[in-house]
């Protein structure tokens, strides 16, 4: 094996474009944890692979992770964002005015807006506070098409046990859950859970 293989794979962390970090850096001086640039790349990676047009972001912050996913949707598609915090939608809103997607940032918390949204999605990334992924997860099965992915952001917190036992049980699902070294994610050791609609 390589020596120091954390070091080494963050030596192969590909830097990312300027407009990416200057709202990292506005939303780690808001308290606002991101997905980083490792799990930006795998959902650009995931969306390019499979064509994805309609993407749902529980969790939006400041508009970050949403980025990468208009990254891999080559300027043509849809993404509906829900952050509960007025003022982070608002500079979600702000910092993703110029995407090449359309985009369209709701605000409150997922119990209000969830089961007012419409189906189909071909991609979900799921990173609202832990303690909502349950609940969530009887939307995301509703809302995504038969073989769109789910993708679910800090699995490695204690809050998320329940809800990946029950993903795990889920016959609804195909799932693996991944213990991950993310650089630039916060926190950089965590879980990323990947989960396919049957």
């Amino acid at each position: 094996m390589t020596p120091d293989l954390e070091g080494y794979f963050r030596r192969q962390t590909r830097p990312q474009r300027q407009e990416f970090t200057r709202v990292a850096i506005a939303a780690a001086a808001d308290g606002i944890p991101t997905i980083g640039p490792v799990l930006g790349g795998l959902l650009t990676v995931l969306i390019r692979f499979g064509a994805v047009r309609r993407v749902l972001d529980l969790g939006a912050g400041n508009g970050y992770s949403a980025l990468y996913l208009a990254e891999g949707m080559g300027g043509e598609g849809e993404i509906i964002a829900l952050e509960r915090d007025p003022r982070r939608a608002v500079a979600a809103r702000q910092n993703l005015a110029h995407s090449s997607v359309r985009t369209n940032v709701l605000i409150g918390a997922a119990q209000e807006v969830l089961p007012g949204l419409g189906a189909p999605f071909d991609l979900i990334l799921l990173d609202l506070d832990k303690t909502d992924y349950l609940y969530a997860l009887e939307h995301c099965a509703r809302l995504l098409r038969p073989g769109g992915m789910l993708v679910i952001d800090n699995t490695g917190f204690a809050e998320a046990e329940p809800f990946n036992a029950a993903l795990a049980a889920d016959a609804r699902f195909y799932s693996v859950n991944l213990l991950c070294l993310l650089p630039g994610h916060s926190p950089e050791n965590d879980g990323v859970a990947l989960a396919v609609r049957h």
